[in-house]
């Protein structure tokens, strides 16, 4: 492997932080709308967040088909804007880049984040094959480039089936430095953080990805009986394409549930209602009716609302709202205003889109 070594990895991973997965800013031609896509950086940066994903399923994988060209050069802005947001921050914020395909593309992809000063790559397994050896061999050597943030996707959108056995052998490669569970299935969820248990690491930060169950994840303890004694591990925070909009609420909502588990008394009622509101508004925006057809557009239209995208556009001219999804976007702004951010984004985004 060539290239530098990739930046030391933020403290805050660990802690636990809002890591909202980025959108694509298209202009009408479906063309790069480097303006929007540099005010979606400052927005989240301003509205709280910890970290940055670019290049995962929120930006749209067709970014890396070359007759679009846009993996580097989106990968490059989100890089420059996070690193004028170090500038003005106490601590950096954690930088993910989305890594994919087979172990040679793989490879590829997380040598460019390395080099770009990425934190760590996003690591998909979907396509790489049924073998869970042959899995954790691709596993390992991409960490010899960049560390890990495994990705438990769920089977509905393409996830494959990833057992305990292959998250406890996942847990002893040495770069992970944490894992998105998203799998949409608590039995998978606990496969994962049992493994992690075992294994005897605390240094690999749980995050949630569970877009049905973001709050609940975020104040459960986990607790598991390895070698004679109670081990107990909790999900500190959240990488979800559900945070890239709203994200001041976002910010807001981890808070709370940092603070309930730290007080180790009990979930208050108040926290138990908004992980019911905040589900409900999941399955709005990522349009669960349609097996989320329409996810990605539903993040893209309360941007679009805010006056952040300037329109609907994606890479595919098919992939849109689902019949019926702008509706339920309305329903759930209108029923839940408290998880929504729009008076903070009127406030600074004129600030955000200047160039």
């Amino acid at each position: 492997m060539s290239g530098a070594d990739p930046p030391r990895i933020p403290e805050s991973l660990r802690r636990g932080v809002v890591i909202p997965a980025m959108p694509l800013a298209l202009t009408s031609s479906r063309r790069l709308d480097e303006r929007r896509q540099r005010a979606l950086c400052r927005y989240y940066a301003a509205a709280g967040a910890g970290g940055i994903a670019a290049g995962v399923h929120t930006t749209q994988f067709a970014i890396r088909d070359p007759t679009h060209g846009l993996f580097r050069p989106v990968l490059s802005l989100v890089a420059e804007e996070l690193g004028r947001a170090d500038a003005a921050r106490g601590e950096p914020m954690v930088r993910i880049g989305g890594v994919c395909g087979p172990t040679r593309q793989a490879v590829q992809e997380a040598e460019m984040l390395r080099d770009l000063g990425y934190h760590a790559g996003l690591l998909s397994l979907a396509g790489v094959g049924p073998d869970e050896e042959a899995r954790l061999a691709h596993c390992r050597a991409v960490a010899e480039v960049i560390p890990l943030v495994g990705f438990y996707l769920q089977r509905a959108v393409g996830g494959p089936h990833l057992s305990h056995r292959f998250w406890r052998g996942f847990a002893e490669i040495e770069a992970v430095a944490a894992i998105k569970i998203a799998p949409f299935d608590r039995y998978r969820t606990v496969d994962v953080v049992r493994a992690v248990c075992e294994s005897g690491r605390d240094d690999i930060a749980l995050y949630t990805g569970n877009d049905d169950n973001i709050v609940l994840d975020l104040v459960t303890p986990y607790r598991f009986r390895v070698g004679g004694r109670t081990v107990e591990r909790r999900i500190v925070g959240g990488l979800l394409g559900h945070w890239a909009a709203w994200t001041r609420r976002a910010v807001d909502l981890l808070e709370a549930c940092h603070d309930a588990a730290s007080r180790g008394d009990g979930v208050p009622a108040n926290l138990l209602r908004l992980a019911v509101a905040t589900t409900d508004a999941n399955a709005a925006l990522f349009d669960a009716a349609n097996g989320f057809a329409g996810c990605i557009a539903g993040i893209h239209e309360v941007l679009i609302r805010q006056g952040l995208l300037e329109g609907p556009w994606l890479l595919d001219p098919d992939e849109t709202l689902s019949p019926g999804q702008a509706e339920e976007i309305e329903r759930v702004c209108r029923d839940y205003p408290n998880l929504t951010d729009d008076e903070f984004v009127a406030s600074h985004r004129d600030e955000w889109l200047a160039s």
